[in-house]
């Protein structure tokens, strides 16, 4: 899958939700110097791929990555790649780097059947914990599209040129301080008669929400609010910490009742939240 990149490792997740078997990404290669961190993002299914910026001695390495990837297209594996070269939170197609042409011209010269399938990803907010995905896959893009008795730069220039095409069909083009486009492209609409229906239990989840909600954005905010990795980030550390917050509440409760009942509140307290984000601003204000 060759990709944009508007929100840093929460677009392989989100892309990885949709298959059954696993899908490999590859990842900005100073993430990679701790050798402990290192296993662990292999672990995740995660290879490097080093920029210029971040050495020139470790350029080399990314052939190492190439033919990890070139195994993985051998057993049909699946392997993610964006095609920007960058992570930035916009609404926007950025030229595309040679990397995605590089690994797919490799492969076809070693007579591997891959196929590249350009994904958009586009996101109402990049600060807003209730916003909508929209993913968007063009047409496959095949060996058989391509001259390979061309030169090598001649063949990343069409790759490029033909991935580009595609992905500016995917990709929405959206001014940043548009606020109509925005919300006619990436907003959906609640009934409301749904709207009715979840007023009440929205409003109890803001209630119970709030006290985990805004101390952990006050934190990621702080410590990210100069880069494109806050909704990432916050997105994980509320993945983390959420069933630990769930399970304070729900004992206390129970310590304090004593019914056997207060357990729904496994169910009842997630439902909360999720009618809250059924009712909030889809994009950013």
């Amino acid at each position: 899958m060759a990709c944009n990149h508007p929100n840093s490792f929460l677009d392989s997740i989100i892309l990885d939700t949709l298959f059954q078997q696993p899908v490999w990404s590859l990842a900005r290669g100073d993430a990679f110097k701790n050798k402990f961190i290192s296993r662990i993002l292999t672990a995740l299914k995660i290879l490097p791929v080093y920029r210029t910026s971040e050495g020139v001695e470790n350029l080399s390495e990314n052939y190492k990555t190439f033919d990890a990837c070139i195994s993985l297209f051998k057993q049909k594996g699946i392997v993610t790649i964006f095609s920007e070269g960058k992570c930035i939170n916009e609404w926007h197609l950025r030229p595309l780097k040679k990397g995605t042409a590089r690994l797919a011209i490799k492969a076809w010269e070693e007579n591997v059947p891959l196929t590249v399938i350009p994904v958009g990803l586009n996101y109402s907010s990049f600060t807003k914990f209730c916003k909508n995905v929209f993913i968007n896959f063009g047409k496959p893009i095949e060996k058989k599209d391509f001259n390979l008795n061309n030169t090598a730069g001649q063949l990343h220039l069409s790759f490029n040129d033909k991935l580009q095409a595609e992905l500016k069909n995917l990709v929405y083009e959206i001014p940043k301080d548009d606020r109509e486009k925005q919300s006619k492209l990436l907003s959906i609409k609640i009934s409301f008669a749904r709207r009715a229906l979840l007023i009440l239990p929205a409003a109890a989840g803001l209630l119970f929400h709030i006290p985990v909600y805004l101390p952990i954005k006050k934190f990621v905010w702080k410590r990210t609010r100069k880069n494109d990795h806050y909704d990432s980030i916050m997105t994980g550390v509320l993945l983390l910490t959420y069933p630990f917050y769930l399970l304070f509440i729900t004992i206390a409760a129970f310590l304090i009742f004593n019914c056997w009942w207060i357990l729904t509140l496994f169910i009842i307290l997630p439902f909360t939240a999720w009618a809250y984000v059924q009712l909030k601003s889809q994009t950013v204000k």
